[in-house]
């Protein structure tokens, strides 16, 4: 996508981002959530979202379709190096690339910030997700069995790492 743009998010962003959240709560794709979100919790994670751990924003001509960030994994000082990802594309924008591009610029950025590692968690019948993560070397680590609930149904949590050094 030649017009695509990516940036580190703002504090402006947050309705944008919120949206898109939302719908993967709504999707049931992509977290454990359930619940819709509102301004007043995204604005509390963001906050949390500063020095190493950043928000990119993917843009298409002001529209904000799709977002990534590096969230803390541990507090523990053992884990410095080990950035948590989350990374959510707008329903009409999956599949065209915009993950892809945020996952490249997130791993850049993490490289950037000493991380030496990333590990996310996806639902393994998310394909789309797993494809675009193996795809940029992540592997699979294992699968948590019936880690969470959604709609009175265990689901099961893989979890994926990509290693930088």
């Amino acid at each position: 996508m030649s017009n695509l743009k990516i940036r580190i998010a703002c504090i402006n962003d947050v309705e944008g981002i919120l949206s898109i959240y939302n719908e993967g709560i709504v999707d049931r794709i992509a977290t454990l959530e359930t619940s819709i979100k509102d301004k007043a919790f995204m604005l509390e994670w963001f906050q949390r979202h500063t020095d190493r751990y950043k928000v990119l924003i993917a843009e298409i001509e002001g529209e904000i379709v799709g977002w990534a960030s590096l969230n803390q994994y541990n507090s523990r000082s053992a884990y410095d190096g080990v950035a948590d990802l989350s990374v959510y594309v707008k329903r009409e924008y999956r599949g065209r690339g915009v993950g892809g591009n945020l996952l490249s610029s997130i791993e850049e950025l993490a490289k950037e910030n000493s991380f030496h590692k990333i590990v996310l968690f996806t639902f393994p019948f998310n394909e789309l997700g797993q494809g675009l993560y193996k795809k940029r070397g992540f592997r699979e680590v294992g699968v948590f069995k019936k880690q969470g609930k959604i709609d009175d149904q265990y689901i099961d949590v893989m979890a994926m790492e990509k290693l930088f050094v």
